[in-house]
C-alpha cells in the first residue's frame, strides 16, 4: 500500500478512533495537511486500488466537513469545484496567402500565448470564413470578399456551446456543456447524462462535436463524444486536440451533510447534537464504502454519424494519485487525434482539483492549489504543477510533478522556454496572526511576489532558481515571458512593471522596474524591444473617479531602465473592455500596425432610455512603437442591439461586441447578434452585416 494511502487511511482511522474513545461526543477535526514539497504522481495498480483510494478520500473529506460543522454547531456543506475558468508568441496574424489567391493577403486569427499552439475560443476564422458560436448555434459565414459577408449555414448544437477549434483540414471541433435534471434511476437517463453528479442534483457533461465544414452550405456532424465533467480549457497542436476536463465525484445516494429533522432544541443540547453528527458520519461512511467504482466514475459515450451510441470506457492505470492533500475531484486531459483513421478520446486523469493550464508544442502543464481544508495562521499558499508529454498525437503521458509557493493569476504566469525550463510567476500569500485583532482566528494576510524556474529531473519538477521577493504587500496583475526575459506587473496603488533576466535559469534576476499609475492586466509583445498593454489607469490615490481603460507602450530596449513611452485612455470611468481580462478579445494586426478591442461604456448622467447611455462598439487604434497611438475610429452595431430589449440580454446571450477579425484593409466586429464589416479607413460606413437569431435555449 502506498505511503499516501497509509496517510489518508491513517487520518480517517484517527478521527474514528478518537470519536470512539470519547464516547462519540468529542469533536476531532484532523490537522491541516502540510504542503508536499516532494510532489509525485503514481498510477493505480488496479481498479480495486482506484476505488479504495476514492472511498478513503471521500470519507476523509466528509468527516472533515462534518467535524467542522459539529465543532461550530452549524453546517458548512460540501464545496463543489465545478468549472465554469506557453512560450510567448510574437504578435501573430493568420498565415499570409499568395496575392493571387482568392482570400485576403493577411488576416488575424485567435490571439494565443504560444506560437503554433491554438487556443479554443467561440470565434474562429481562416481569412475566407468566420465561424461563430452564438447561443446554441454554430453560424458559418463567408467573410471574403468583405462586401459579400453573409451567413451560409448553421448547426444547432446540444447544450451550451462554449468554444471551438478550426483545423487545417476543415474540421470544426466544438466543446459544449450539457446539463439537466435527471431521474435517480440512471437507466432512464439521456445519453448526455454522464456526470459524476448524474441522477443526484444535476448532471454536467462535456460534449465534443466534430463537424466537417469542407462544404460551407452543407456542414456534417461526423462524431459526438460525451465525457462526464466540466470543460476547463483546450489546446490544439496540429491534428491533436487536448481538452482539460474537471469533475466532482458524485456522492452516493444517501450521503448527507446535514442533520435530518434537526430543530433548535438539538443544537441547544451539545451532547445530543454531537452524537447525531457522529451517527451521521458513521452512516455516511457505510454508504461510501458500499459504493462501486462505476458509481464514482461513469464511462463516456460516443455517438457516430449513423446515430449508433457506443461506450467510451477507461483504463484504471490511466488514473493518477498525488501524495499532496486534495479534495475529492478529478482532472482529465483528453486527447482527440483528428488525423486518426478512427478518432478516439483517450483520457489521462489525476485525482485532484482543477486549475490553470499551460501548453507548449511539446508539453502541457496543470496547476492546482494546495488544499488547506480550513484557514488558520501559519499557512502559505502553494501551487502544485503536473507536467504531461503531448508529443504523442494520440495521448498525453504524465512525466513529472513539482510545486512553487504562492498562486498564479492566469496562464501567462507560466512559460516553458526553448531549453525546457519552466518559469512561473506567483503571488505568495501567508496567513499570520492578527495582532491588532487577536479574536480573529483566521489571521490576516501578507503578500509578496516572485518568479521561480523549474527543471524536470527523474520525474520531479525541481525549483532551481528564484528571484528576490518583489513588491511586498502587492499582488501580480499580469505577466509575460519572452525568450530569456520576464515581465511582471504588480499593483496596490501604483503599477510597478519589473523586468527579469532569465538567461541563467539558476539565478533569475530583477534587472529594472518602472512605476506608473494604474496597472496592466494583459501584456502583449509588440516587437523585440517594446510591449503593448491594456489595463486600468488610476491616479496615485486609486480613486474610481480617475479610472479609465488605458492602452500603453513600454520601451524595454534597456532592461535596467524600462519606460512607459505612450498611453491612450479609452472611454469614461464606467468603460470596460473584455480584452482587459480575456486576451482572445485583444486583436493586434502587426502587418497593419492596428489594434482592435471591443469596448462598452455608460453615461449614467444621460436621462434618456437605457440604450441612450449604453454603448458597445469596436475601437480601432494605430499602434507605432516610435509615435504612439492613433485613434482610427469606432465600428458600431448599436442599430442591431437596440432591436432587443433588456430581457433579451442574458448570461448566455448578449448582443454587445466581443471579438474582432482584421483582414487586409477591413475589420469585422463580432457579437452574439451578428457580424459587421467596414473598411478601416471609413469605420462609420459598414459594408455588410449578417445577423444571428436571439438564443432561446435555457441551457446556455
Amino acid at each position: 500500500m502506498s505511503a499516501w494511502r497509509h496517510s489518508i487511511r491513517g487520518a480517517v482511522a484517527m478521527i474514528a478512533a478518537a470519536v470512539a474513545a470519547a464516547g462519540c461526543t468529542q469533536t476531532t477535526v484532523p490537522e491541516p495537511q502540510p504542503v508536499q514539497k516532494r510532489l509525485t504522481l503514481q498510477s493505480f495498480d488496479s481498479c480495486a486500488d482506484l476505488e479504495a483510494y476514492i472511498e478513503d478520500t471521500a470519507v476523509l473529506d466528509m468527516r472533515t466537513q462534518l467535524e467542522q460543522a459539529k465543532k461550530g454547531g452549524y453546517y458548512w456543506g460540501p464545496v463543489f469545484a465545478g468549472g465554469v475558468a506557453d512560450r510567448a508568441a510574437a504578435p501573430e496574424a493568420g498565415a499570409s496567402q499568395d496575392a493571387n489567391a482568392s482570400g485576403p493577403k493577411d488576416y488575424t486569427t485567435t490571439n494565443t500565448q504560444v506560437a503554433g499552439v491554438d487556443e479554443a475560443d467561440f470565434v474562429k476564422n481562416d481569412g475566407n470564413r468566420i465561424f461563430v458560436l452564438s447561443g446554441d448555434t454554430l453560424y458559418i459565414n463567408q467573410s471574403w470578399p468583405a462586401a459579400e459577408l453573409k451567413t451560409v449555414s448553421k448547426v444547432t448544437l446540444e447544450g451550451w456551446p462554449q468554444s471551438m477549434f478550426l483545423d487545417e483540414n476543415d474540421h470544426v471541433v466544438v466543446f459544449s456543456s450539457v446539463w439537466d435534471a435527471y431521474p435517480l434511476d440512471r437507466s432512464q437517463g439521456d445519453v448526455a447524462c454522464l456526470s459524476l453528479w448524474c441522477g443526484y442534483y444535476y448532471a454536467n457533461t462535456v460534449k465534443v462535436t466534430v463537424i466537417d465544414v469542407s462544404d460551407l452550405a452543407h456542414p456534417k456532424v461526423t462524431d459526438e463524444y460525451f465525457l462526464p465533467g466540466w470543460f476547463n480549457n483546450a489546446r490544439r497542436v496540429g491534428s491533436s486536440v487536448r481538452m482539460v476536463v474537471s469533475d466532482n465525484f458524485r456522492w452516493p445516494q444517501g450521503v448527507k451533510f446535514w442533520l435530518d429533522g434537526a430543530d433548535q432544541s438539538l443544537y441547544n443540547d451539545k451532547t445530543r447534537m454531537e452524537q447525531a453528527y457522529d451517527a451521521l458520519m458513521n452512516e455516511n461512511e457505510r454508504i461510501i464504502r458500499n459504493a462501486q467504482l462505476s458509481d464514482w466514475l461513469p464511462h463516456g459515450k460516443r455517438r457516430l454519424a449513423s446515430g449508433e451510441v457506443i461506450d467510451v470506457g477507461y483504463d484504471c492505470h490511466d488514473f493518477y494519485r498525488s501524495n499532496a492533500p486534495t479534495r475529492l475531484g478529478l482532472v482529465t486531459v483528453a486527447t482527440l487525434n483528428l488525423a486518426a483513421q478512427n478518432p478516439k478520446l483517450v483520457r489521462t486523469s489525476v485525482v485532484a482539483e482543477p486549475g490553470e493550464i499551460y501548453a507548449s508544442a511539446k508539453n502541457l502543464y496543470i496547476a492546482s492549489q494546495h488544499w488547506w481544508w480550513w484557514p488558520e495562521p501559519g499557512q502559505t499558499d502553494h501551487t502544485y504543477l503536473h507536467k504531461f508529454d503531448i508529443t504523442d498525437p494520440d495521448r498525453a503521458v504524465y512525466i513529472a510533478s513539482g510545486g512553487v509557493d504562492g498562486t498564479i493569476v492566469d496562464q501567462f504566469s507560466m512559460d516553458e522556454d526553448a531549453r525546457g525550463y519552466f518559469r512561473v510567476a506567483t503571488t505568495v500569500t501567508t496567513r499570520v496572526e492578527d495582532r491588532l485583532n487577536p479574536s480573529n482566528v483566521l489571521g490576516t494576510l501578507q503578500t509578496t511576489n516572485r518568479v521561480s524556474v523549474l527543471h524536470e529531473e527523474s520525474g520531479a519538477l525541481n525549483v532551481i532558481g528564484q528571484t528576490e521577493e518583489l513588491a511586498p504587500g502587492e499582488r501580480v496583475m499580469s505577466s509575460r515571458f519572452v525568450d530569456d526575459v520576464g515581465y511582471l506587473v504588480t499593483y496596490r496603488q501604483v503599477d510597478p512593471l519589473f523586468t527579469i533576466d532569465l538567461s541563467d535559469p539558476t539565478h533569475p534576476t530583477k534587472v529594472g522596474e518602472v512605476h506608473v499609475e494604474g496597472f496592466s492586466s494583459y501584456i502583449h509583445p509588440l516587437d523585440a524591444t517594446h510591449l503593448l498593454t491594456i489595463g486600468e489607469y488610476r491616479d496615485a490615490n486609486g480613486s474610481w473617479q480617475s479610472r479609465s481603460t488605458q492602452l500603453a507602450i513600454y520601451d524595454v530596449s534597456d532592461l535596467a531602465h524600462p519606460k512607459q513611452t505612450f498611453t491612450q485612455k479609452v472611454g469614461t470611468s464606467y468603460g470596460y473592455s473584455e480584452a482587459m481580462w480575456d486576451h482572445h478579445a485583444f486583436n493586434y494586426f502587426p502587418e497593419k500596425k492596428l489594434l482592435a478591442i471591443p469596448f462598452y461604456d455608460w453615461n449614467p448622467n444621460d436621462p434618456g432610455r437605457y440604450w441612450d447611455y449604453f454603448t458597445s462598439d469596436l475601437r480601432v487604434f494605430g499602434v507605432d512603437a516610435q509615435t504612439g497611438f492613433t485613434v482610427k475610429g469606432t465600428l458600431s452595431m448599436k442599430d442591431v442591439y437596440v432591436t432587443y430589449n433588456d430581457a433579451d440580454w442574458t448570461w448566455y446571450w448578449s448582443p454587445w461586441i466581443r471579438r474582432s477579425v482584421m483582414a487586409d484593409d477591413f475589420v469585422y466586429a463580432i457579437s452574439d447578434a451578428g457580424i459587421r464589416v467596414a473598411n478601416i479607413a471609413d469605420l462609420s460606413t459598414p459594408l455588410a452585416t449578417t445577423t444571428f437569431q436571439k438564443a432561446v435555449t435555457s441551457q446556455r
